[in-house]
């Protein structure tokens, strides 16, 4: 997975990678215009270049669009990768000045249902469970 750096992505870089993660298989660059009304076929050729050589997306395949040949391009990491890469990346930045417990007490005191609480702990239980197991069998 391609190391992300979300600070220098822009609102419209952020629009057309939606439309691809939003899309049905890879999308033209016309049909993502289509799908985002409020851009141009310019802007999302100049986004696609730069998402291009940050690896965020890659060519799918060239197809005809009419009688033209187009490039199709897919999202080359899910919508959930990029946001926990995203999400990482802001809390190494903040880890001096809040612990991972802080943080997690903080995230879990948010949630308002319990069901959904309950599931939430038993989640994170086992995953910590997980970890303890994997650090136990190296220290072995």
């Amino acid at each position: 997975m391609p190391k992300l750096l979300p600070d220098d992505l822009t609102h419209r870089d952020m629009d057309i990678l939606n439309v691809l993660w939003e899309g049905k298989g890879s999308l033209t660059a016309s049909q993502i215009v289509e799908a985002g009304p409020s851009l141009t076929i310019n802007t999302v050729q100049a986004v696609l270049r730069k998402l291009l050589k940050k690896k965020l997306i890659e060519i799918d395949k060239i197809v005809y669009s009419g009688t033209v040949l187009c490039r199709s391009y897919k999202p080359a990491i899910s919508a959930n990768e990029f946001a926990l890469s995203h999400f990482n990346s802001e809390y190494q930045k903040m880890q001096e000045h809040i612990s991972m417990g802080t943080l997690m007490a903080s995230l879990l005191s948010s949630d308002t249902n319990p069901d959904m609480l309950r599931k939430n702990i038993d989640d994170l239980q086992a995953t910590l469970d997980n970890y303890k197991k994997t650090i136990d069998t190296a220290e072995e």
